[in-house]
């Protein structure tokens, strides 16, 4: 698998496809084959004639693994996503981030819109702007816990377990969640200027609300994925018909 330098970070992609390229960020303790090709998301996006390019987030997959949470600031991740497309030579290109990646999607969009054609915020609404409801602290205790037999809060389970699914570094995930947890403000998310999709499930707990944080992204569409919690929206039907409608449309 490629990857490239950035600041002295390793930071692992894949670049697959041809036509107009989109940017793919994975979620919170996943990396960007379990979000992105075992959903069929990178053969459902290459069959509507794109190329589609992945990382893996810092501390993620098989990137860099990083321990101080300061590293973890959504402007420094942005900052990869913004250098993996300078490594590629493109200048712009559509997002689609899921969860922690839609919050760093958004950051990329609202700071170097130049960069981004569209954005899709998949799995995050109002946690964009808000805490309130969002794993925390108790998902750093858990990844640290010396097994999941450890971990009574039952969020911190879905995580840990998620995590353990995974194989990923869990010192590395506690100091990503601790440092990655940054908002946007309300007149920061009013700003943002490019096409935005917000994609979210229905029984999504842990997103925040679509439709709340449409009415505060001037133009921004809402697609609601039906039925679908958190992690079981990554994959849906609905959920890539409804980006690839939204790719088609967009200037």
């Amino acid at each position: 698998m490629p990857s490239f330098d950035h600041g002295g970070i390793d930071i692992a992609y894949f670049d697959d496809g041809e036509g107009e390229p989109i940017v793919l960020v994975h979620g919170f303790a996943s990396n960007k084959n379990v979000n992105w090709v075992y959903p069929s998301w990178l053969s459902e996006l290459k069959r509507a004639g794109r190329r589609v390019i992945a990382l893996d987030n810092r501390g993620h997959g098989e990137s860099a693994k990083l321990y101080d949470p300061a590293e973890y600031e959504l402007a420094k991740m942005a900052g990869d996503v913004a250098a993996l497309m300078d490594h590629l030579e493109i200048p712009r290109a559509d997002l689609m981030g899921y969860s922690m990646g839609a919050r760093i999607s958004a950051n990329l969009a609202r700071w170097q819109p130049q960069r981004v054609r569209s954005v899709v915020l998949g799995g995050l609404g109002m946690g964009l702007l808000s805490n309130e409801g969002r794993p925390g602290e108790n998902v750093a205790q858990a990844l640290l816990a010396p097994s999941l037999d450890d971990v009574s809060d039952p969020v911190g389970r879905t995580f840990r377990a998620f995590a353990d699914q995974t194989r990923s570094d869990h010192a590395a995930l506690a100091a990503c969640m601790r440092g990655s947890r940054g908002l946007m403000s309300q007149e920061d998310a009013a700003a943002i200027t490019v096409p935005v999709l917000i994609a979210v499930g229905t029984d999504d707990d842990v997103a925040g609300s679509a439709h709340e944080l449409s009415g505060i992204i001037p133009g921004s569409e809402v697609l609601d994925i039906p039925r679908r919690d958190h992690m079981r929206a990554v994959g849906d039907r609905v959920y890539k018909e409804g980006v690839v409608a939204f790719l088609a449309r967009r200037p």
